[in-house]
């Protein structure tokens, strides 16, 4: 079987302007910050993003105008960060289209793409605005019990984007610690690109084939990328780099291109075969 691994350059050129989008990891841990910042770099626009739990990714994208909507539970940074402004701007403005979830909600639209099915129950929602204003929860008949259920429309992302520990070349990756919702995107979107600390032998995989999250056959590329979620934590790796965020969160929409350059060589720094 032939390898997968491919640079970040192209790796985000299998993302295509006004795809469907989904990032892995939740809030400030293991973002796939490499890939966020390369589809900014490549200019990508109306890009639809799908995340349970969203903060620099997607604030990153709103601020370099890359985004047409957003369907998420949660869209900020962590207590002592506050707000994703660039976010808030974007969605005030009317720049971009914010589809309310709750976390349980994009879940369950993931499970039905997933399952293949058009939509999915929603247990626990069953009054509220949303109910009437947003057109990817409607509320049946249960065929069963004849009671009213609502239910979401499935989310099928284009691509999804996941940050692992480890994968091999031909995609296999393992997640440690917490996998948030990683996995069941593999298994909704029509593409997975893995972004990965480290590519390690086939051999290690085998050796451990329970271990493995996220199996070959889903994902269509692979890149090397250490250090790829920064300035965001990786468990058992790095933490979040508190510093760094804080001088992100000061930064105007217009001064985004200072803050691609600052991170430009470490994202792009290896390619197939070693660092560049």
């Amino acid at each position: 079987m032939s390898s997968k691994v491919m640079s970040l350059e192209e790796a985000a050129g299998l993302v295509r302007d006004g795809d469907r989008i989904s990032f892995g990891g939740n809030v400030l841990h293991r973002a796939p910050m490499a890939m966020v910042r390369e589809l900014a770099r490549q200019n990508r626009k109306n890009l639809r993003i799908v995340k349970t739990a969203g903060a620099h990714d997607i604030d990153l994208l709103c601020a370099t105008g890359s985004v047409e909507s957003v369907d998420a539970g949660f869209v900020s940074y962590e207590t002592e960060f506050g707000l994703a402004m660039h976010y808030r701007k974007a969605v005030e403005g009317g720049k971009v289209i914010g589809n309310e979830h709750a976390c349980y909600t994009v879940i369950c639209a993931l499970r039905a793409a997933a399952s293949g099915a058009p939509f999915m129950p929603v247990a626990g929602l069953k009054a509220g605005d949303l109910l009437q204003v947003a057109d990817y929860f409607k509320v049946i008949q249960d065929p069963f019990s004849g009671e009213p259920v609502t239910v979401v429309k499935a989310i099928v992302p284009d691509v999804a984007v996941v940050h692992v520990q480890e994968a091999d070349e031909l995609g296999n990756a393992v997640i440690y610690g917490p996998k948030f919702e990683d996995a069941l995107m593999s298994r909704a979107a029509r593409k997975v690109i893995v972004t990965a600390e480290k590519i390690v032998p086939r051999s290690k995989i085998r050796m451990r084939p329970d271990l493995v999250d996220i199996p070959g056959f889903l994902v269509s590329a692979v890149v090397h990328a250490p250090r790829g979620a920064a300035p965001c934590s990786v468990e058992k790796a790095y933490d979040a780099d508190t510093k760094a965020i804080e001088r992100f969160l000061k930064l105007k929409a217009e001064e985004m291109d200072v803050y691609l350059r600052e991170y430009e060589t470490k994202d792009r720094g290896f390619k197939v075969g070693g660092f560049r």
